[in-house]
């Protein structure tokens, strides 16, 4: 059996390619790793390899759900609420707080278009 090495990218529609990888350098401090023209960018954690692209579409383009309710970013211990302001003040949007069971605890965001973000501890 050949298994798979990881998850290699995301792909995320979103309306201003540069809105939204303003968010994401803001909220999360991803970086651009490159640009395929001027309409997609790809961006990651530095240190890993796990890729989320932004592609901006045209208007009448679906962005955010499609049956994909969220996808998540593992943080480090007792930084929660730490990230929940960085993320706020980059134009993230808290959607709810809490424990999914004892000491485990999570926040849920929106970005500008919508997608939803879950933040956990590693």
């Amino acid at each position: 059996m050949i298994k798979a090495r990881g998850l290699r990218h995301i792909n995320l529609n979103v309306r201003d390619v540069g809105r939204s990888l303003k968010f994401y350098q803001e909220a999360f401090g991803l970086e651009v790793k490159f640009w395929e023209g001027k309409t997609m960018v790809f961006i990651h954690s530095p240190g890993v390899n796990e890729t989320i692209t932004l592609c901006q579409v045209k208007t009448d383009d679906p962005v955010a759900g499609g049956g994909v309710s969220h996808f998540g970013f593992s943080i480090p211990k007792n930084s929660l609420d730490e990230m929940v302001r960085q993320i706020e003040n980059a134009g993230g949007k808290l959607q709810r707080r809490g424990e999914h069971a004892p000491g485990v605890p999570y926040a849920y965001f929106a970005d500008p278009d919508g997608y939803v973000i879950e933040l956990g501890n590693s």
